[in-house]
Parts: structure tokens; sequence; C-alpha cells
């Protein structure tokens, strides 16, 4: 709810506000068990630090594609 709040507040700026689902990375976090590199989990939160001018906000996306709310 706070993406889809951020988003709206943000609507008429330039910044976008999406969440990300990394899936289950191997990190310390949760003892190096993850199915996962770093490296992999990685890719749909740097996908969405580069998202062109006309890119989604207000969505949270995993590497597979759009999670519905």
């Amino acid at each position: 709810m706070l993406t889809v709040q951020l988003a709206r507040l943000l609507g008429d700026t330039a910044i976008k506000v999406n969440s990300a689902a990394p899936g289950y990375t191997a990190t310390d976090l949760n003892g190096f068990r993850g199915t996962q590199t770093i490296p992999e989990g990685a890719v749909e939160p740097v996908r969405l630090a580069l998202l062109p001018d006309d890119g989604p906000t207000g969505s949270c996306s995993e590497r597979a594609g759009i999670v519905p709310w």
C-alpha cells in the first residue's frame, strides 16, 4: 500500500515508486540458503532503477513480470 500511496503522491513529478520482489536470494539474512545468487536477485531492482520516463509507477514486480496487487 505504501508503494501505491507514494506513487500517487508523487504522480505529478518525474519520480517513480515501484516495489521489487527479488526472490529467494542467498544472502547472510537467510544463511546463504537462497536459491539464486546476489547478481540474479539484483536483476529486478536494477531494471526498475533504469525505467524510462514512460515506465510504470505504483507497481510490484519480479523477474517474471508484474505481480498483481
